[in-house]
């Protein structure tokens, strides 16, 4: 089913701790500005042509969308195969470095690049250590241009048991700027959302198992390779209880976490403390800051809302 735009407000905002008054104000709301998606992920704010890219992912395209319009801005987007594929064959996780767009294409298990002049997608990685990713899901740059991102299985037709799995476990990748590709770790179950603080000193890992359902938080070492992780905010125990799971996070400028999780957007400090929920009332994938930096855009489900806040995205 095609997208089409939206309005209205979505769902309550839940208040747990005084600071989150400081980064967002009691008369936020959200509110819906598309509908009618089958599964909306990674959006990204393009400052430069003002408007928002986000994924559908079982629809296989790339939306855009200006204020004024949506439209179809890639398709295939994650998938380019000629065969027919179900599961989840679409780009996932979108983000934009020195004005390109680069995508975690879960049908064709890579990250690409797309090349606009050419009209074609370029691969940055593939394959680590000659073996095909399962299927990348989110990704970061840091200020050096290096490339973070996670490879589940949830893209692979039959997830974990695909036959077509060549890596044995779901690891984090780092790209360099000269193509080198390093795994960072290979111990979380299920690596979903990734996002960097603000001093670029720690990396943030969302898990998206329901058997533990957590953010990692992982000290970056000098050599660009990650110090021992600490659980940040464990949501375990909300499973079942809210819809939705640990997925995709971005950081504020003040180091908070506004990551989506059991019943929306958890809005987690930098030491763990849960401030608040932007509480959707839908299974939430994933959020981006954009306009001026303070306008959050909220993938939740079938829906993409936005909400004003105090705080600024990085």
């Amino acid at each position: 089913m095609p997208g089409k735009l939206s309005s209205g407000t979505l769902g309550t905002i839940e208040r747990l701790d005084p600071r989150l008054d400081k980064v967002l104000s009691q008369s936020a709301k959200m509110e819906k500005i598309v509908e009618g998606l089958d599964w909306a992920e990674g959006p990204v704010w393009d400052t430069k042509n003002n408007c928002l890219y986000f994924s559908d992912v079982p629809q296989n395209v790339v939306y855009k969308w200006d204020g004024k319009a949506l439209t179809e801005h890639l398709r295939p987007s994650g998938f380019t195969g000629a065969d027919p594929r179900g599961g989840e064959p679409g780009s996932n996780g979108l983000t934009l470095h020195n004005g390109s767009l680069y995508l975690c294409q879960h049908g064709d298990r890579r990250v690409a690049k797309w090349d606009a002049e050419g009209k074609a997608f370029v691969t940055v990685t593939a394959k680590y250590d000659g073996k095909r990713y399962n299927s990348p899901n989110d990704l970061c740059f840091d200020s050096k241009g290096n490339l973070f991102f996670t490879d589940p299985p949830y893209g692979l037709p039959k997830n974990v048991d695909d036959a077509t799995k060549e890596i044995p476990y779901q690891g984090v990748y780092r790209v360099s700027p000269d193509g080198k590709v390093t795994l960072l770790t290979q111990e979380m179950t299920r690596p979903n959302g990734v996002a960097l603080s603000p001093d670029e000193k720690t990396l943030y890992i969302a898990q998206s198992d329901p058997k533990l359902a957590i953010i990692k938080a992982f000290p970056m070492k000098d050599d660009g390779t990650l110090g021992e992780g600490k659980v940040l905010f464990d949501a375990t125990a909300m499973v079942g209880k809210k819809k939705g799971l640990p997925d995709g996070l971005k950081v504020d400028k003040a180091g908070n976490l506004w990551a989506t999780g059991p019943g929306g957007v958890l809005i987690i400090a930098a030491d763990g403390t849960h401030l608040g929920t932007l509480a959707t009332g839908e299974a939430t994938a994933n959020v981006a800051f954009g306009d001026d930096g303070s306008t959050l855009y909220i993938c939740a489900d079938m829906y993409i809302a936005k909400i004003r806040t105090d705080a600024k995205g990085w």
